[in-house]
C-alpha cells in the first residue's frame, strides 16, 4: 500500500533534481531552479559556469517512446547543424531519466541552453535567419521516419484534418453549452476550410515532422542568430503548418496594434523570400496558410481540455473571447471567394 496520497500531478523539488543531475552526469555543485509549469515542467540547471534546461514531462502527455522520438529528431537536427536546443547524454550515454513521482513514472531530459531571448517583432536580419533555419529544419525532418511517430498514442503525432479539425471540433462541443452560436460558427468554418483545401492539390504538399508551434516564445535570438526549442508538439504533417504558425503570430500582432499591416506584409515577404531561397514552397501551399490557422486554434483549444492547469482557458467566458478573436482574424484574412462566416451579432 502506498504511504502517500495518490496525485495526478506533482511539482518536483528543485534540490532533488539537482542531486539527480549530479549523480547521472557526474557534475559537482549543480544548481537547479524551477522556471515554468507547462505541458512539461522546465528547470534551469547550472554547473561549472554552464547553463542547461531540464524538461520534466507529464506522463499524461508524453510516454517514453514519444519522448525518444523527440530526442531522435533533435539529435538529427543537431548533427545537421540546425540551431536547436539539443539533448545532453548522461555519463552512461542515456538521454532520458526515469523519475518515480507521486503520480507515477515521469521522464526528464536535459537540454543545451538556448542563448539569447524571445523577440516578438523581428528585424530584417532575424526574419531572414528564421526563414533560413526553418527551411533547413524542414529539409532534415522531411527525410526522417521516427519511432513512436504517426499513429502512436492519441494521434498527437500526426497533423491532418482529423487531428486538427474534425476530432477537436467533436470533443469541444460540450464546452460550448453556453455559446451554441459560437459552436455553429466553428462547424461552418470547418466546412469552409475543407471546401477550400478541396480546391488545392494537397497531395503535392511537402510533408515531414513539424514543430507546429513556431511562436517567438519557442525560439531565442542572440543578436541575429536563432535557436529553436520546445519541440513538445512535434508531429508529422504538411510542413507549411510551421509557416502558418509564424504567419498567425504576426496577424495577432497586427490585430492588437503591435505591428502595422504594411510592416506585416514586408516581414512575411522577407521571411518567405529567404525560406524559398533555401527550400521550395508552392503557391498553393501558401494559399492554404490562412485556412490552416483554424486547425491550429482547434488543436490547441482542445488540448487545453486535457490538463487541469489549462482549464481556465476553456471556461465559457474565456472560450467565448477566444472564439471571437478567431472570428475577427478569419474575417480579415480569409479572402474571397471563400470568406469567413459572418460574425454573430
Amino acid at each position: 500500500m502506498n504511504s502517500f496520497f495518490p496525485a495526478s500531478y506533482s511539482t518536483l523539488l528543485s534540490s532533488a533534481l539537482a542531486d539527480l543531475v549530479s549523480r547521472k552526469y557526474g557534475w559537482a555543485a549543480v544548481q537547479c531552479e524551477f522556471l515554468v509549469r507547462g505541458v512539461g515542467d522546465t528547470y534551469l540547471v547550472e554547473s561549472a559556469g554552464n547553463r542547461y534546461i531540464l524538461r520534466v514531462y507529464r506522463s499524461s502527455h508524453r510516454n517514453k517512446v514519444q519522448i525518444s522520438a523527440e530526442v531522435d529528431l533533435l539529435l538529427a537536427l543537431e548533427r545537421a547543424a540546425v540551431p536547436v536546443s539539443f539533448p545532453i547524454p548522461d555519463y552512461t550515454g542515456e538521454y532520458i531519466q526515469a523519475i518515480a513521482a507521486a503520480e507515477g513514472q515521469r521522464y526528464a531530459v536535459l537540454f543545451s541552453y538556448a542563448a539569447g531571448h524571445s523577440v516578438s517583432i523581428l528585424n530584417a536580419a532575424q526574419l531572414g535567419e528564421l526563414g533560413r533555419q526553418m527551411a533547413r529544419f524542414h529539409e532534415i525532418s522531411a527525410g526522417l521516419e521516427l519511432p513512436g511517430g504517426p499513429g502512436s498514442s492519441a494521434g498527437r503525432w500526426t497533423f491532418d484534418l482529423q487531428t486538427t479539425l474534425f476530432g477537436p471540433l467533436a470533443r469541444l462541443k460540450p464546452y460550448f453549452s453556453e455559446d451554441p452560436t459560437g459552436y455553429v460558427w466553428l462547424e461552418q468554418a470547418v466546412e469552409q476550410v475543407v471546401s477550400k483545401l478541396a480546391q488545392l492539390d494537397v497531395s503535392a504538399f511537402s510533408t515531414g515532422y513539424c514543430h507546429f508551434d513556431f511562436l517567438p516564445k519557442n525560439f531565442h535570438f542572440d543578436g541575429d542568430s536563432v535557436t529553436f526549442f520546445d519541440f513538445d508538439f512535434m508531429g508529422r504533417g504538411w510542413l507549411v503548418n510551421d509557416i502558418m504558425t509564424f504567419w498567425q503570430h504576426m496577424t495577432i500582432d497586427v490585430h492588437f496594434g503591435r505591428m502595422t499591416s504594411d510592416a506585416f506584409d514586408q516581414a512575411y515577404a522577407r521571411f518567405l523570400a529567404v525560406y524559398r531561397a533555401c527550400r521550395p514552397v508552392s503557391e498553393q501551399e501558401l494559399e492554404a496558410v490562412p485556412y490552416l490557422t483554424l486547425g491550429f486554434w482547434l488543436f490547441y483549444i482542445e488540448f487545453h481540455t486535457t490538463h487541469d492547469q489549462f482549464y481556465p482557458f476553456v471556461q465559457p467566458g474565456h472560450l467565448k473571447l477566444r472564439i471571437r478573436l478567431v472570428q475577427q482574424l478569419m474575417k480579415k484574412y480569409w479572402p474571397d471567394p471563400f470568406p469567413a462566416p459572418a460574425l454573430p451579432g
